[in-house]
């Protein structure tokens, strides 16, 4: 199942009007529940930070990026991406915006990208699970970091997270076949980072039951009726009509439950 044409095919609808844009970040933050946990632990972050420089580090489609702008004007933030059309479709659509000076992004690989004692928050949203060589990016974070500075990161587990369960016949990942590693052990990655210098460490499970469930219906369903025709993009209203309303209940269950296990990982830690 090609996850990444789904998400480029969506992508290109919305970036016609920058209106459209918008509403999808919003609708995005709505259905993901990662963004429901990531949105929590930055407006608890951002009361404690007036001013700040910020990593958005694997900006993408450049959705965190643009809700870190809203929570406070005085944030300097850098997107990076190795994708350059991706860094070019964001620079040109913030300048749109009027958000030019103070986002901006560019085309960097993390295995390399290191700016001594820069930046007061490194935000890393479904990035470390591409990246083979991840103890060299923790290093990378924890030097480009302020004293005082937290990392966020959001990753699969190692329960399930890459859905690892499903593959097709050729061995390749059913539903999502870009990562390198199927999802972190809870207790790896604080290591990681611990061996890194990050202090403060503290790794919880997202997605449990009620956030799987979500998962599902909100977007593994969907994607799988897109994959096998696009002409079901017109019946995805009325689909979210009738699912929307539970995705939201069992997003909130998630988000306020603690789980004893979960197919993601919320992680922040401080240098």
């Amino acid at each position: 199942m090609q996850y990444d044409t789904i998400k480029r095919s969506l992508g290109n609808v919305v970036s016609h009007a920058p209106w459209m844009r918008v509403c999808f970040y919003h609708l995005l933050d709505l259905l993901l529940l990662r963004s429901w946990h990531i949105k929590r632990a930055l407006n608890r972050w951002s009361k404690q930070t007036p001013n700040a420089s910020i990593l958005d580090a694997g900006s993408g489609f450049g959705q965190y990026s643009y809700g870190l702008s809203q929570l406070n004007s005085s944030y300097r933030i850098l997107g990076v991406d190795v994708k350059d059309e991706q860094i070019a479709d964001c620079n040109s659509f913030f300048s749109v915006l009027n958000l030019a000076d103070r986002v901006r992004f560019e085309s960097q690989d993390l295995t390399k990208y290191k700016v001594d004692n820069k930046y007061d928050l490194i935000l890393s949203v479904d990035v470390m699970e591409h990246i083979l060589e991840d103890e060299l990016v923790f290093q990378n974070f924890y030097a480009s970091m302020r004293e005082g500075g937290m990392l966020l990161i959001s990753t699969p587990s190692d329960l399930g997270g890459s859905d690892s369960d499903e593959h097709d016949a050729n061995g390749a990942h059913g539903f999502i076949d870009e990562h390198v590693r199927d999802g972190y052990n809870i207790n790896d990655i604080q290591e990681k980072l611990s061996r890194a210098g990050f202090k403060n460490i503290n790794a919880k499970y997202s997605y449990g039951t009620f956030g799987h469930i979500s998962w599902v219906l909100s977007m593994k369903w969907p994607i799988t009726m897109l994959n096998f025709s696009k002409a079901l993009f017109i019946v995805l209203p009325l689909y979210y009509i009738l699912f929307f309303p539970w995705c939201l209940i069992f997003n909130t269950l998630d988000l306020y439950m603690h789980h004893k296990a979960g197919t993601g990982l919320i992680v922040e830690a401080y240098k």
